[in-house]
């Protein structure tokens, strides 16, 4: 799978707060914490992207995640991004796409995720209903998402 890597293909955007505890002793962000910063710019997204979710009924769980670590990332860069997009929507699932930069331009990490619809009662995966799936179409640029 091709990642972008432009920052124009994005329509949103989260700014990342670097804290000294997320440093290691080699004092730039240790691995673990890109995946935190995700996790963080994907709720603000989905906030943004499918303003009618109701987090204590529509649940999905998280399939796959994958961390590309391009260059370090350090505590006084400015302006450090956390960019999320629906790459792509398939029956059950769909892919996000994440860029983290500095200064507008500079590229540190690219990474996907792969989150499955999920049934907290009946405890399995369901179908992305339809109402999901025309928020986040709406949301994106026209004809950015691959629908499988």
């Amino acid at each position: 799978m091709t990642l972008t890597t432009d920052p124009n293909q994005f329509k949103f955007s989260e700014q990342i707060q670097v804290r000294w505890t997320d440093l290691d002793p080699l004092y730039h962000v240790n691995n673990s914490i890109y995946i935190q910063y995700f996790e963080i710019a994907r709720g603000r997204y989905m906030l943004e992207a499918a303003p009618t979710w109701d987090w204590q009924k529509d649940m999905f769980l998280l399939a796959n995640i994958n961390c590309n670590y391009l260059k370090e990332l350090k505590i006084a860069t400015p302006d450090t991004r956390c960019w999320v997009r629906t790459k792509e929507m398939g029956n059950k699932s769909f892919i996000l796409e994440y860029m983290i930069t500095t200064n507008g331009t500079e590229i540190h990490t690219l990474g996907t995720s792969t989150q499955v619809m999920f049934d907290t009662k009946a405890r399995k995966t369901i179908a992305m209903p339809q109402w999901l799936k025309d928020e986040l179409i709406a949301y994106e640029k026209e004809n950015s998402i691959i629908i499988k």
